[in-house]
């Protein structure tokens, strides 16, 4: 199969640029910058991502040209470009200010097949902190900003190009269009990566990598673990069992919706109601650590339990997606988080791994789950931590608190999927670039708040009290804090700007109606500095 290499140099958009290369109907690896898989005949192309160093750092990772050019197709993007120029006999320079935002591209060679379809003045997104002065002999100069002459170059001899904007973040607006011309036009992809290929593909080989064995997944109610039992249950029907453990800190009427839900699916479920062994283990720990690792080992207790029922068994099944193995690879030598589902299993459970999902990003897992036909409402499911409520409650966690976040949360979540909200030009853009689903209409999409949101939920401050006015009555009870995130992977975050119709309406509904709070609070907070979860 064809595949596009990107050589991964630290930046925080490498993820991205995988995801608009996919999004093109084409595979492609990130791998380290260290890493190029020299000798593979399926390598049909190269980008060198961004990274947060200079090229003039001495801890600056560098790559051997040599592996690549001149044998196939190379984009540099942002550092990745100021890498070839600097290697290649260029001169790249400390800005006189740091170049980032928006800017026009004010000069363009529409003749050269990476800039085939644009617009002048196409607007792009610059950010970096160098730049390039000079490029090298045998390169030209392809697009310049105002402030940018080497915005854009390539390669008189030889098939390189490189930009130092972003073409794949959504600020440029025909990001897409240059990485298609490169992916599909200057490499030659036939575009045959597609969620009805990929499951076609993935079934007939989990028939053979497990045959007749017995396959257990352990369900979270998620849409990667959903997406992958769909997908084993076609390959293997009846010799899947899945078991969903219900630590009692799942969301109000989960762990019977979620389980009817997979009855529907026709999926062959176990499910365990473990809530009285967590919250005893959890009673009177306040340290978030503590509460994570004692839920972290009673989960692997319940599940083993279960899993040992299963004498036959011979393989564990996750729900592991690309960016989990991509987070966990040391790619540049910095760790960026540890993984549930990455680093190996218990040994005691001497079971063979199986990882249908591991080459996917999140936004393709949705669209293999729409091939196979899985209800909306599981697939577009926010992610939610494995601890559940757990970590949006500060203090000890009883049954009560548990019930009174339950309710605001409930209250929270079902307002933002009934709140609808018309978008039109760039932000309708940026809507359906995540792949949310929604039909443009008169030039505007109609979607829920929902949908526009990676991730919500409420949090409750149990810890604090605070005094309120209900009626002739004076209370003190507890604040809830609201949470809502965008994102296009976790790594950062942005607090969503909610309309204040929405947050006043939803505040009232809280405190009139969840015994227990009397206050309601919203996080504008951003990861950097702050994390999605409170704990």
């Amino acid at each position: 199969m064809q595949k596009i290499i990107i050589l991964d140099f630290g930046s925080q958009t490498t993820q991205l640029i995988g995801r608009r290369v996919r999004e093109l109907d084409t595979f492609c690896e990130i791998l380290p910058y260290n890493k190029f898989p020299v000798g593979d005949d399926s390598v049909i192309g190269v980008i060198l991502s961004g990274s947060p160093y200079s090229v003039h750092d001495p801890e600056a990772f560098k790559v051997d040209l040599s592996q690549f050019v001149g044998k196939v197709p190379v984009l540099g993007i942002c550092y990745g470009a100021q890498f070839i120029s600097n290697t290649l006999g260029g001169k790249v320079e400390k800005a006189d200010s740091r170049e980032y935002g928006r800017a026009n591209l004010e000069t363009i060679n529409l003749d050269n097949p990476l800039f085939k379809g644009f617009e002048k003045g196409s607007q792009v997104w610059m950010s970096h902190g160098d730049t390039i002065t000079a490029i090298p002999s045998d390169f030209e100069v392809i697009g310049s900003t105002k402030d940018v002459k080497n915005a854009a170059f390539a390669s008189t001899k030889q098939p390189v190009w490189a930009v130092q904007f972003h073409p794949e973040v959504f600020h440029t607006v025909q990001g897409k269009t240059l990485l298609h011309n490169f992916v599909v036009n200057i490499c030659g992809s036939k575009q045959e990566w597609s969620a009805a290929s990929f499951v076609d593909t993935t079934i007939a080989e989990l028939k053979a990598q497990v045959g007749n064995d017995r396959v257990i997944l352990g369900l979270s109610g998620g849409v990667d673990s959903s997406v992958a039992a769909v997908l084993l249950n076609k390959a293997i029907g009846s010799n899947l069992t899945c078991i969903f453990v219900d630590h009692g800190m799942l969301r109000k009427n989960e762990f019977q919706q979620v389980m009817e839900d997979y009855k529907v699916l026709g999926l062959n479920v176990i499910g365990v109601d473990a809530s009285e062994k967590f919250f005893g283990d959890l009673a009177g720990v306040t340290d978030p650590e503590q509460k994570r690792k004692i839920i972290g080992r009673d989960f692997v207790e319940v599940f083993n339990a279960e899993a040992k029922k299963i004498t036959d068994a011979k393989w564990l099944a996750q729900g592991t997606i690309y960016p989990d193995r991509i987070e966990s690879l040391n790619i540049t030598g910095k760790v960026i988080k540890s993984h549930h589902n990455v680093g190996g299993l218990p040994k005691e459970m001497h079971l063979q791994l199986c990882e249908p999902l591991k080459w996917l990003f999140k936004d393709e897992v949705r669209r293999v789950g729409r091939q196979m036909g899985m209800p909306e409402h599981l697939i577009t499911r926010h992610p939610f931590p494995g601890p559940g409520l757990a970590v949006r409650i500060l203090g000890d966690i009883t049954r009560e608190k548990v019930q009174i976040l339950q309710n605001a949360d409930d209250i929270y979540i079902r307002g933002l999927r009934d709140y609808k909200v018309k978008l039109s030009g760039e932000e309708a853009r940026k809507v359906l670039a995540a792949g949310i689903p929604a039909d443009m209409k008169d030039g505007e999409i109609e979607v829920s708040l929902y949908d526009q949101i990676w991730q919500a939920g409420a949090i409750l401050l149990s810890t604090v009290r605070s005094v309120g006015v209900m009626g002739d009555e004076r209370t003190y009870e507890h604040p809830v804090a609201l949470r809502a995130v965008t994102s296009t992977d976790a790594m950062t975050a942005d607090w969503a700007h909610l309309p204040y119709e929405f947050m006043a309406k939803v505040s009232n509904e809280i405190i009139n109606k969840v015994r227990g709070v009397n206050r309601v609070c919203y996080d504008i907070s951003s990861k950097p500095p702050a994390t999605i979860e409170w704990e």
